[in-house]
């Protein structure tokens, strides 16, 4: 967009020309959108189905909406009690997880330990790793923590995923000498992290403890295995109340997806500047 200065304290924009490669663009764009928005679209038509119409044509334009659904669905998912054991599930493990992330990604970047590349294909090779889920298992088993909210909170911070790569990229996008003149001044290593790195570092931040609490709220085989106890629970294991035996209720266990899905579509639709924002930092960094 290119603006044309007409007088002082004001500005008109004049719009591009509409170019082949634009043109293209915005068709790759179209159809991206319409890739991840169909599924979603085709879930919601499904939700709001009642059984016998959904049986009889399930991809068809739902023309009498049943939103009792989400009601039902609610109710029979027990979603209430598990609400509570996933939002502390979340909040707590990505909390943790990013701090964890930004302790592993601040010296690699500044090369304060030995081995910084080594160090940096380290983080892309754990990507690469199978989960080890028996190994996690036994580790619980034999400190005690099997079937706790706490040793569950541990094992999924511990997944910090891409969260050291993308800060620090981003961390190498902050200047040097500011390093250096916090040294000068007397500032401690902990101090400057904490008073200097993690303010300016803030995109990168919001976007591992968003992709961290998207990792922790879907998981549901961890959570199956490390805690039996319905009690402790998350909300994703509300879904098991919709399977049957030889059938499924598809329009209520749509509906629950819906459910287990809303926090988070809401999450991204508030904090995907900082999303954006944080991805975009690191790679320029």
């Amino acid at each position: 967009m290119t603006t044309v200065e007409l007088r002082p304290g004001r500005v008109e924009k004049r719009r591009r020309p509409l170019t082949p490669g634009r043109v293209v663009s915005y068709l790759l764009l179209a159809l991206v959108a319409v890739c991840y928005l169909f599924p979603l679209a085709f879930l919601l038509n499904t939700s709001l189905k009642s059984s016998g119409a959904f049986f009889a044509d399930p991809g068809a334009v739902v023309t009498d909406p049943q939103w009792g659904n989400f009601g039902a669905a609610w109710v029979q998912g027990n979603f209430g009690a598990y609400l509570a054991n996933s939002i502390i599930y979340t909040l707590t493990a990505a909390a943790i997880g990013t701090a964890v992330s930004l302790v592993l990604a601040f010296p690699v970047a500044r090369s304060y330990v030995k081995h910084p590349r080594l160090w940096n294909l380290l983080f892309v090779v754990l990507l690469f790793l199978p989960n080890a889920l028996i190994t996690q298992f036994q580790l619980l088993l034999r400190l005690g923590l099997y079937n706790t909210q706490i040793g569950y909170i541990a094992i999924m911070a511990a997944g910090v995923g891409i969260g050291p790569i993308l800060l620090a990229g981003y961390v190498r996008s902050i200047p040097f000498e500011l390093d250096e003149a916090a040294a000068v001044d007397g500032c401690g290593y902990w101090r400057y992290l904490m008073t200097f790195v993690i303010p300016m570092a803030r995109p990168a931040l919001a976007t591992v403890f968003i992709l961290q609490a998207i990792g922790v709220w879907n998981d549901i085989i961890l959570a199956t295995i490390l805690l039996p106890d319905p009690a402790k629970s998350p909300i994703s294991l509300g879904l098991y109340a919709f399977k049957g035996t030889y059938t499924n209720d598809w329009p209520l266990l749509a509906a629950a997806t819906m459910i287990v899905a809303a926090p988070l579509l809401a999450a991204y639709v508030f904090l995907q500047r900082y999303l954006v924002g944080g991805v975009v930092g690191s790679v320029k960094g």
